[in-house]
């Protein structure tokens, strides 16, 4: 094995980099529409249940990042994961800045939807693109250290977002939630300069690699076509389900169930029109377990990456920057335990169960800890370094499990399926992030507490932790397996 900076140590920092402008382009979302509510401009001037109605914008915009998931596996396989990747950068810098500029309610959602579809095909094709670059025993180190960038955006935003409208408002005023808009957006563009110039195979990849493998395949203008194809689709129905249910006077919860019930039927499709691709990735019992337990995941990372700030707000946290520190905490934690999630993947991997055990285990604990938060919260407690500290804990648990959850897909896949299989976890995980914003909000309004979204984290969290051990390996150590899913028991 090689020693010092390797190529695909140089593609581990561009991807590093795709994941931290993806997210802070996101998170931002959710401090700046508590900033809104706090302060009743634009509109949530005069919502009567605004925690509800922010987390459907929340929704929304997971609803086209949800939708795109498989569409985006396929198109990377199909047209090159480094080409998908970059337009996703793009895509995303640009929607970013158009929401700065926009006027008004709608189009304010539909630049969010457009955000979804252009960030969701990120990470089937970065997973699958650190798969084809790295070698083979240092896949899960590679995922480790690759999504800390989620971590690092996460935090950034949480913190940065309230410093930006801070600083923007003596010159802004109510205009002031516009500017990290303006700012996150010209970041996102400058991180796609650098990944287009640096994030290539090495060229002894590019030449033992096959014509067509989508590790070196680099078709810009179809997958642009492509994408663009499935958005309009995509955008089109997510908008028309928006606009009829509100005029039905749809609660917000409805609307998200709604949308949600769009995967299964979006399975449906994929499986009937193209049965080929799908078959493999779907018809495996070990990967539904996983897929079904990344809801859970997912509605986790996305309750405390849209509310963490208003909870910690609320119970204690005093002003939008100080709850905005504390609530940083869970995502610095993701700094150190993204990469240790990797590298003690990759040390079980030899064993029979060796990743599937670490999972359960990492989810069992962070199960715990979920619900002693909750309850200190509950029992009125409000020591912000005693949060802080809560919080960083079960930040650990909660990012050291990801990459672990990754490594296992990528082994469990078909060889040749890895953006397809990355595709389907996402696309049934993000089932999770659409509801948990908006089923949160609503749950806060009801019951004028964050309590009760805290203890349904963490029983879903205890659900997947329970799927995840019913997973099943085969006795052949998985490093040794040539090709084909894990048999099933």
């Amino acid at each position: 094995m090689k020693k010092g900076w390797q190529r695909y140590h140089t593609i581990w920092t561009m991807l590093f980099l795709g994941w931290f402008v993806s997210y802070i382009d996101r998170t931002a979302t959710g401090p700046i529409i508590t900033w809104m509510i706090d302060n009743k401009v634009s509109f949530f001037s005069d919502v009567p249940n605004p925690h509800e109605f922010g987390g459907l914008i929340g929704s929304l915009f997971f609803a086209g990042f949800m939708l795109i998931q498989f569409p985006a596996g396929f198109l990377g396989d199909k047209f090159g994961y480094r080409p998908v990747i970059i337009l996703c950068i793009l895509w995303s810098g640009v929607a970013t800045l158009l929401t700065g500029l926009t006027g008004g309610l709608v189009m304010f959602v539909l630049l969010r939807i457009l955000l979804g579809l252009g960030e969701g095909v990120l990470y089937s094709n970065d997973r699958s693109y650190i798969v084809f670059n790295t070698p083979a025993e240092k896949v899960g180190l590679g995922m480790g250290v690759v999504i800390t960038g989620l971590s690092v955006g996460l935090t950034a935003a949480t913190i940065g977002t309230p410093l930006l409208l801070k600083l923007a408002q003596p010159v802004m005023g109510k205009e002031s939630w516009r500017f990290p808009f303006f700012l996150l957006g010209v970041i996102s563009l400058l991180v796609l300069l650098l990944m287009f110039k640096y994030m290539r195979p090495s060229p002894e990849r590019i030449n033992s690699a096959k014509p067509e493998s989508p590790g070196i395949k680099e078709y810009y203008g179809r997958a642009l076509i492509q994408l663009c194809l499935y958005s309009a689709v995509f955008l089109a129905i997510i908008m028309g389900i928006y606009f009829a249910c509100t005029q039905l006077n749809f609660s917000g919860v409805a609307i998200a169930f709604i949308l949600t019930a769009l995967t299964p039927l979006l399975i449906l499709y994929l499986y009937k029109t193209k049965k080929s691709d799908v078959h493999p990735v779907l018809m495996n019992r070990n990967l539904i377990f996983l897929y079904l337990s990344a809801i859970a995941i997912m509605w986790h990372l996305w309750f405390y990456g849209f509310w963490s700030v208003a909870i910690v707000k609320e119970f204690g946290g005093g002003a939008l920057i100080g709850a905005a520190l504390v609530a940083s905490f869970n995502g610095i934690a993701g700094i150190i335990g993204f990469p240790l999630g990797g590298v003690i993947s990759d040390r079980v991997a030899h064993k029979l169960n060796g990743r599937r055990n670490v999972l359960a285990l990492l989810t069992g604990i962070l199960t715990i800890t979920i619900f002693g938060f909750a309850m200190y919260l509950q029992m009125g407690n409000r020591h912000l370094v005693v949060m802080s500290v809560i919080l960083f804990v079960s930040g650990l648990f909660f990012f050291a499990l990801q990459p672990v959850a990754h490594a296992l897909t990528a082994e469990i896949a078909p060889e040749g399926k890895h953006g397809t299989a990355f595709g389907m976890w996402n696309l049934i995980a993000e089932i999770g992030a659409v509801l948990s914003p908006v089923v949160s909000g609503f749950l806060r309004d009801s019951t004028d507490s964050w309590g009760a979204p805290l203890y349904l984290d963490g029983a879903l969290m205890g659900i997947s932790c329970l799927l995840i051990l019913a997973i099943s390996a085969h006795s052949v150590p998985i490093p040794f397996r040539k090709k084909g899913a894990l048999p099933i028991k």
